[in-house]
C-alpha cells in the first residue's frame, strides 16, 4: 500500500509507508524491531504466525524410503536434499536480508518476506500432527480455528492500517483514533480493530456504513473473502463430522435399521427395549463387535501382530493352552470371536452340546439352577469354561456336553474360540493336538469325570479301527495292482486281435471274386496260370507286420 501524494492529501492526515501488519499498531512496532534485531532472522518467528517452520537441517532426519527400504545414511538423504525444490526454498527463507537493515534503516521489515517461503514446512507439520495424533477431528478443528484467527488478524491490521491512512476519526467507519479518551491505548486498538473485522468477516452486521470509496472498496473485498471463508469452513466442518460418524459407523452397528425393523414387525416393547439398551451398551462403553472388518486392511502378518498385542495375555490363561508353541497361539488369537451378552441373557445351558469355549474379557457370569435363579457360582473377569467341550478326549463322561447353566449377571463380553476353528489349526500341529488331549484328560481325571474303562474301550476300537483300515489300504492296494495287471494284459490282447484282424483283412482283398473267375475261364489258361502265380507270390509276401 502506498501513500498519496503530499499534494492531494489534507495535513492532519499522516503518511502511510509501506508496513507489515506488526507496523499498523504504531506502539507495537518499535517493540518487534527491538526484538527482531536481537535474535536471529532464522529464529525470530513472524508474528503473523505463518513463517514459523523447520530448520532445513531438520528435513534431513527423517530419512526417505527406497525400493521399500528406509535411508537413514545422511550423505544420501543430503544429496538427494539438495537436488529438490524445497531446499532452494529453504535456502531462501534463510538468507540473511536483515543485514541490508544497515544501509536502508529498520523501517522498512518488508527486507523478511523471504521468511514467508517456510510456510510450506508449516503446513507440512500440519500434516504429520494430523495423521500421528490420536484425535485428528479435533486437530482440524483446531487448525481451522487457527486459520481463521489469522485471517481476522491480518484483516484488522489492514482496517487499521487503513484508518491511519484516511484519518482518525474523520467518519463513524474509521478507527475513532487517539484523540478520544482510552482509545489511546494499544490494547484498545487491537481489539476494536479485531472486533471490527470480525463483524465484517463473518457477515453478522451493525458495522458504520462506509462513507469513501477506500472504505467501500475495502467492504467489498471484506463480504468476498468471508463469502470464501463460509464455504471453506462449512466444507471443513462437515468434513470433520462426516468423518466422525464414518468412524462411528465402522466401529459401531446402526441401530436405526434395527429400530425401523423392529417396529414394521410390530416386535413386543420389553424385547425392543433389550435391543436398545444393548445398543446403549456398545456406543456407551465404546465396545467394538467387528474387529475383523476393522482390521481386514492390514496386511495378514500386522493384522496378526496387532491381534496378539491385544489378545495374547488373556488366550495364554487358559490351561490348555499353556506351553504351547507361539505361533500356534498367534494362529489361535486371529480365531477368536468377540461376543457381548445382555443381562439375564445364557450363554449356554445344560444339556446343550459344547460347540466353543468362552473366556470372560469384562463382566460377570453366574452358574445357576435349572430354576434360572439359584447360583451355585460367579464366573469373572479373566476365567473360561467350555475348554473340555472342544477338545475330542475319550472317555468324557459328559460326552461334550454342556453340565451347567451358564448366564450373564450384567452386560459380559467374552472372547468365543469355535471346535472348527480349534480343528483347523491343529491340523498343522498335531503334536500340539497331543499335549492339549493330555492336559484335558488330568483336568477330566481331576472332575472324576473320566472313565478309565471307556477310555480304554474307545482306545481299543481306534486300534481296531486303524489297524482295520491299515488293511483295507493294503487291500486297495493289491487291488489297485491286479487292476493295472489286468489292464496291461487287456491291452496286449486288444494289439494282438487287431493285428490278426488286419492281416486278414489284407489277405482277403486279393482273393478273386466270381465275376473274375468267370472272365478267366472265358479266356483260357494262360490267364489262369498268370494269376495262381500272382497269387503265390502274394501269399508268400504276406500282411506287412504291426509298427
Amino acid at each position: 500500500m502506498l501513500a498519496p501524494s503530499r499534494a492531494s492529501r489534507p495535513e492532519s492526515i499522516p503518511v502511510l509507508t509501506p508496513e507489515t501488519p506488526e507496523q499498523s499498531y504504531t506502539r507495537l512496532h518499535p517493540v518487534l524491531q527491538t526484538v527482531s534485531l536481537a535474535c536471529p532472522g532464522q529464529l525470530m518467528p513472524s508474528p503473523s504466525l505463518t513463517t514459523a517452520g523447520p530448520l532445513p537441517t531438520r528435513h534431513l532426519s527423517p530419512g526417505f524410503l527406497e525400493q521399500g527400504i528406509l535411508v537413514v545414511d545422511k550423505g544420501r538423504i543430503s544429496s538427494r536434499y539438495v537436488r529438490t525444490w524445497s531446499f532452494l526454498l529453504d535456502l531462501a527463507s534463510l538468507m540473511p536480508t536483515d543485514v541490508v537493515y544497515v544501509r536502508l534503516g529498520p523501517h522498512t521489515p518488508t527486507l523478511r518476506l523471504n521468511r514467508f517461503l517456510r510456510a510450506p514446512r508449516l503446513f507440512e507439520a500440519f500434516d504429520r500432527t494430523e495423521t500421528r495424533t490420536a484425535y485428528p477431528n479435533a486437530f482440524r478443528i483446531a487448525k481451522l480455528m487457527l486459520y481463521i484467527f489469522v485471517v481476522i488478524h491480518w484483516n484488522s491490521c489492514l482496517y487499521f492500517a487503513l484508518s491511519r491512512y484516511l484519518g482518525f476519526g474523520r467518519d463513524t467507519w474509521v478507527y475513532p483514533g487517539p484523540a478520544q479518551p482510552g482509545f489511546e491505548r494499544l490494547r484498545r486498538q487491537y481489539l476494536y480493530s479485531f472486533y471490527f473485522s470480525t463483524l465484517i468477516l463473518t457477515t453478522v452486521g451493525d458495522t458504520p456504513p462506509p462513507a469513501r470509496e477506500e472504505e467501500y472498496f475495502f467492504m467489498v473485498g471484506d463480504f468476498l473473502l468471508a463469502v470464501m471463508g463460509f464455504a471453506t469452513i462449512m466444507g471443513s466442518m462437515s468434513s470433520v463430522i462426516y468423518n466422525m460418524n464414518t468412524a462411528d459407523a465402522a466401529f459401531y452397528p446402526d441401530h436405526a435399521l434395527v429400530k425401523k425393523y423392529m417396529k414394521l414387525q410390530h416386535v413386543n416393547h420389553k424385547l425392543e427395549r433389550r435391543v436398545i439398551d444393548w445398543y446403549q451398551h456398545l456406543q456407551i462403553n465404546k465396545k467394538i463387535t467387528n474387529e475383523v472388518a476393522i482390521l481386514q486392511h492390514l496386511p495378514e502378518r500386522l493384522r496378526a501382530e496387532v491381534a496378539v498385542s491385544v489378545h495374547l495375555t488373556i488366550l495364554s490363561q487358559v490351561q490348555i493352552f499353556q506351553n504351547c508353541e507361539a505361533s500356534l497361539l498367534e494362529e489361535l488369537v486371529l480365531k477368536l470371536q468377540p461376543q457381548t451378552y445382555s443381562p439375564g441373557e445364557y450363554v449356554c445351558r445344560k444339556g446343550d452340546i459344547g460347540r466353543e469355549m468362552y473366556i470372560i474379557r469384562e463382566g460377570q457370569l453366574a452358574v445357576v439352577a435349572d430354576d434360572g435363579i439359584t447360583q451355585y457360582a460367579v464366573l469373572g473377569a479373566g476365567l473360561y469354561f467350555g475348554e473340555i467341550s472342544i477338545i475330542n478326549i475319550k472317555g468324557n463322561m459328559s460326552g461334550n456336553r454342556r453340565t451347567a447353566n451358564i448366564k450373564s449377571i450384567g452386560y459380559s463380553d467374552l472372547f468365543c474360540l469355535s471346535k472348527e476353528d480349534l480343528r483347523e489349526v491343529l491340523s498343522e500341529y498335531p503334536q500340539a493336538q497331543t499335549v492339549m488331549e493330555g492336559k484335558g484328560r488330568e483336568i477330566l481325571l481331576k472332575m472324576n469325570k473320566l472313565d478309565v474303562n471307556a477310555e480304554a474301550a474307545e482306545i481299543a476300537l481306534q486300534e481296531a479301527t486303524e489297524s482295520r483300515l491299515r488293511g483295507l489300504d493294503q487291500q486297495l492296494d493289491d487291488l489297485q495292482t491286479k487292476f493295472a495287471r489286468l489292464l496291461a494284459e487287456l491291452e496286449s490282447s486288444a494289439l494282438k486281435i487287431a493285428y490278426r484282424v488286419e492281416r486278414l483283412e489284407w489277405q482277403t482283398r486279393e482273393w478273386p471274386m466270381p465275376e473274375d473267375l468267370a472272365e478267366a475261364d472265358d479266356e483260357g489258361e494262360p490267364g489262369e496260370g498268370t494269376s495262381k502265380d500272382e497269387e503265390g507270390r502274394a501269399t508268400q509276401e504276406g500282411p506287412p507286420g504291426p509298427e
